[in-house]
């Protein structure tokens, strides 16, 4: 691997390109430029953008006249990255989305100089073919630094535009969702290679399209798709539009969630699921909602999983849980939501950004986290075909974590349940890019995947990613059966986990050691 920067003198002569734009007009272009992969997400879902959508953020860096520019570049397009990918949740946080975007954007300020290192001046082949490798890595150590769950968590990682290709669903099977923003962003950086003089570096660009395109194809070949014997009846049941805030919401989507449910008699069901916060209060100080629950249980002949978003009458604080119910009561399976969402359920160092409750939707009071994940053993009911079967509930937010849904398949659940609401978000784009992530957590561990939401969208995966069965949109009100496939295969990333983050650390170290070598023969 071969490291170097061209000088600065080298970089202005040689580019025009960082002379012809004012410090304000660049910044504007990189903002604009970051920006473009939102489109490859839903809802506009332009999977195919995404191999794309940086080749004009990547040009506009590399041309950067010098170190602390191209630095300038990455944090403005960084910035226009953040804010498309989370622009739906400006009527939550008002002027607060644009400072926190502001903030996570200086994570692309030293890929921005890392960018220009590589690409930028006359790169050799070698230090074009080390920049196929350097650059993607250098992008997934920003989604894994955004990925913790204290600085707003992973949503928007550019694997998950892909989650409808069923080649980058194998891909995912292998090294889950970081794997796929590897190679997504090593076409884009070969893509770009192909717009950059001399013609060997052109050819670096085309050998690194077709190898990424023959990896893609040697996966797909070469990987099986998880094995199935058995299947699940499994029942998720979506209320509709509600104001949850008015006065009787939480009674409109319980008395709604009931008459679905009842209607799903005689169905042969094994499970019903309800969305997040579809009771609004706890089950031991509402016996009568617990008997409700109870004789819907017994009349569809299937336990019933409902969440509750209330104030626990056993522990301070509020809670999120999941709740299983079967035909004799509450069964005792309790989850209680371990990842909340910042601002929306939790502020953040409260005593300090704690204002941020006076210009949005904050949470005016902190609900409290569950401390373990949980697999729940479904119970023997009349009709019922899968007693015994291990389910692992997700909360809302949670499903955009990786890890969580790979825990829950290696403490034995064979299917993935998410229980979810969005309905502030409802006329967005966040309700569908929410439940496509759906489609990355079944692939990555090879177990089927259902979401119940409260309003849209609810939809169900077979374990290999693929979406099966009817999609309830954003205005239904309604309930649907899937009968999945069940499997028991463990997939590549179920056994090694985040293994390509860890090569991507490895490829930085790597030429980071090269580059201080040829600093020191330089000295």
């Amino acid at each position: 691997m071969v490291v170097g920067a061209h000088t600065e003198t080298t970089a202005a002569a040689g580019e025009s390109g960082g002379g012809r734009w004012s410090g304000v007009r660049r910044s504007a272009l990189a903002l604009v430029c970051g920006a473009l992969p939102a489109l490859a997400f839903p809802a506009p879902a332009l999977w195919w953008f995404a191999y794309v959508a940086l080749v004009p953020w990547l040009l506009l860096v590399r041309t950067a006249p010098s170190a602390r520019r191209a630095g300038l570049d990455g944090w403005s397009g960084g910035l226009g990255f953040m804010l498309a990918v989370h622009h739906w949740l400006l009527p939550s946080l008002h002027v607060f989305l644009l400072v926190i975007a502001a903030l996570m954007a200086l994570l692309w300020l030293p890929w921005g100089r890392l960018v220009r290192a590589m690409l930028g001046g006359q790169p050799s082949p070698a230090r074009a073919a080390a920049a196929l490798l350097v650059v993607p890595s250098g992008w997934l150590m920003i989604e894994l630094v955004r990925s913790w769950q204290g600085l707003g968590g992973p949503w928007g990682l550019l694997g998950a535009s892909q989650w409808q290709v069923p080649a980058a669903l194998r891909l995912a099977s292998v090294g889950g969702v970081w794997l796929v923003s590897l190679l997504v962003v090593a076409v884009n950086t070969a893509v770009a290679l192909l717009f950059v003089a001399p013609a060997p570096v052109r050819r670096t660009g085309v050998a690194g399209v077709t190898g990424s395109a023959l990896l893609l194809g040697l996966v797909w070949w070469g990987v099986p798709a998880p094995r199935t014997s058995g299947t699940v009846r499994i029942a998720v049941v979506q209320p509709g539009v509600y104001d949850a805030a008015g006065a009787g919401g939480a009674g409109l989507r319980f008395a709604r969630g009931e008459a679905l449910t009842r209607a799903l008699a005689g169905r042969r069901l094994d499970l019903v699921v309800w969305g997040e916060s579809s009771v609004g209060a706890d089950l031991r100080t509402r016996p009568d909602l617990s008997a409700r629950v109870t004789a819907l249980s017994r009349r569809v002949g299937a336990p019933i999983l409902v969440n509750v978003d209330a104030r626990r009458s056993d522990r301070p604080g509020i809670y999120k849980s999941a709740i299983l119910v079967g035909p004799d009561g509450p069964t005792g399976e309790r989850y209680d939501k371990m990842r909340l969402v910042p601002f929306g359920e939790y502020i953040p160092m409260r005593p300090l950004l704690g204002w941020a409750t006076s210009v949005g939707k904050a949470a005016a009071e902190d609900r409290r986290r569950g401390t373990a994940p949980v697999v729940m053993t479904l119970p023997s009911a009349p009709g019922s075909t899968a007693p015994g079967l291990g389910i692992g509930p997700l909360i809302c937010f949670e499903t955009a974590f990786p890890d969580m849904s790979r825990r829950l398949a290696d403490n034995g659940a064979a299917v993935i349940v998410a229980q979810s609401s969005t309905s502030t978000f409802q006329d967005s784009w966040a309700p569908a890019q929410h439940a496509s992530l759906g489609a990355l957590r079944a692939a990555e561990t090879g177990r089927p995947m259902v979401q119940a939401t409260l309003t849209g969208v609810s939809a169900a995966y077979g374990p290999d990613g693929r979406r099966t069965g009817p999609v309830l949109g954003t205005h239904a009100s309604a309930s649907a059966v899937y009968e999945l496939p069940l499997s028991h295969t463990r997939t590549l990333y179920d056994r090694f986990g985040a293994w390509p983050v860890y090569a991507a650390v490895l490829v930085l170290i790597a030429a980071g050691a090269v580059e201080f070598g040829r600093r020191r023969r330089g000295a």
